[in-house]
């Protein structure tokens, strides 16, 4: 089991930025990828941004350019800097955990959530 605790959402101006963070109550360097989803109002869940444990990172097009994805295997973290913000931004964003067994059994779980608001 992985928990994943979320951080550092709020109300910002467009324009403006915050930084979101995720803890894992297991160590990091056994999960393949973590990744930043987001859900706003009525809308499904997207990815937003990913970071394997290789190093490698990929983006939505809606937030290349704007937001930056890293993860210290060390603290066990993943983080989302998000700059240039924008009210469509606007959604709960969720932490996200993947652990892909070499038999291919994958283990995935998700944090709660925290509530990002740009206000126009």
């Amino acid at each position: 089991q992985v928990q994943l605790v979320e951080s550092g959402g709020g109300l910002v101006q467009a324009g403006g930025s915050l930084r979101l963070s995720c803890s894992a109550s297991r160590s990091a360097f056994s999960i393949n990828v973590m990744a930043w989803y987001r859900q706003a109002p009525g809308k499904q869940r997207e990815l937003v941004a990913v970071a394997t444990s290789s190093g490698s990172t990929n983006y939505a097009d809606s937030v290349k350019g704007r937001f930056t994805i890293s993860r210290d295997n060390a603290k066990n973290t993943v983080s989302l800097q998000m700059n240039s913000l924008k009210p469509e931004d606007t959604a709960v964003y969720y932490c996200n955990a993947l652990k892909i067994w070499p038999g291919g059994l994958r283990e995935n779980y998700w944090g709660k959530g925290t509530l990002v608001t740009v206000s126009s």
